[in-house]
């Protein structure tokens, strides 16, 4: 089968398609599954540039990608809940035990993996697990987001924030969000009630008394977020551990999540994809063979939500 491996780790240039990969075999609890399509993810490209290799080695070459949809085309041993057949989507990640998503067959843990919305297209589920899970748990889970709160989203037209965007208005929050000048109407569009572009205001100058701030931007901006909370407020990120001196200085929560792609979440986040409360945005789609270009728009542009690999 054909799948998109690394050899070294390094930039763009070290993905390879390798067309003649044998397939992978479930293991006990796993599902064998066919891919019609995946998506990329910050970690993706920070894997493949060598970021995670001293705290999660894996031996060369691998296959990249985690985020899938497609078809169940056998199961391992342990595993009743599906049928050969049932479109599915979740993760499978080599980090999580799975075998790459960017290839024709992906072996997933089934406790990663569950039905795909029925509203979806393989290619819009393909693009929803781990940035739909990561908005769903943030909000409704470490911040428990409520009516009338009002939280700031950082990022909030990428893959992760343009879903938190439109889960905190279903929540029933104020939302601001910060983004660059021509993705100001992108957001707009999505039930943002205030957007600052970073390019010419500073957030932190003009937002305060703020419940909640979710992080998907990281640097400099981490930082400089703790002054727009309230006492009691809380913070999360998905760039790692923000720093607890200044959460204590501030009298705020913060967290740095790890995102649990469990089938439980997945299911979860059909049932809010199916009754329209919330929609992936996939910005472009590349076929497998172009998955240089995938990841070159991906790192370069920043896109609005999603960039999906169509495998078949």
């Amino acid at each position: 089968m054909k799948a998109a491996q690394i050899n070294a780790y390094g930039g763009i240039e070290v993905i390879q398609i390798n067309k003649n990969i044998p397939k992978p075999s479930p293991k006990q609890g796993q599902v064998l599954v066919e891919v019609f399509a995946a998506s990329i993810n910050a970690i993706d490209w920070k894997f493949r540039a060598g970021y995670l290799q001293k705290m999660a080695p894996v031996p060369l070459p691998v296959t990249l990608g985690g985020d899938f949809a497609g078809k169940i085309s056998e199961g391992g041993e342990g595993v009743s809940e599906f049928n050969v057949g049932d479109e599915v989507y979740g993760q499978a990640i080599i980090l999580n035990g799975g075998s790459g998503s960017f290839a024709e067959y992906v072996t997933a843990n089934a406790t990663n993996t569950t039905l795909k919305p029925n509203t979806s297209s393989f290619e819009e589920a393909g693009a929803l697990p781990l940035a739909g899970v990561s908005a769903m748990q943030a909000l409704e889970e470490h911040m428990k987001l409520q009516s009338g709160q009002k939280i700031l989203i950082h990022g909030g037209a990428g893959g992760i924030g343009h879903i938190a965007i439109q889960l905190s208005k279903v929540l029933g929050a104020y939302v601001v969000t910060t983004v660059k000048t021509e993705d100001m109407e992108f957001v707009k569009n999505l039930g943002a009630d205030e957007v600052i572009d970073y390019k010419t205001q500073k957030f932190e100058d003009i937002l305060k008394d703020f419940d909640a701030v979710f992080d998907t931007v990281g640097g400099e901006t981490t930082d400089k977020s703790f002054a727009v909370l309230k006492k009691g407020g809380i913070f999360v990120s998905m760039l790692g551990q923000p720093n607890q001196d200044l959460a204590q200085k501030y009298g705020v929560s913060a967290i740095g999540q790890g995102t649990q792609t469990d089938t439980a979440h997945l299911n979860h986040l059909a049932e809010l994809v199916d009754s329209g409360k919330i929609k992936v945005h996939v910005d472009k789609v590349f076929p497998l063979e172009k998955v240089q270009e995938a990841f070159t728009y991906q790192e370069e542009v920043h896109p609005r939500g999603k960039v999906v690999i169509k495998i078949r």
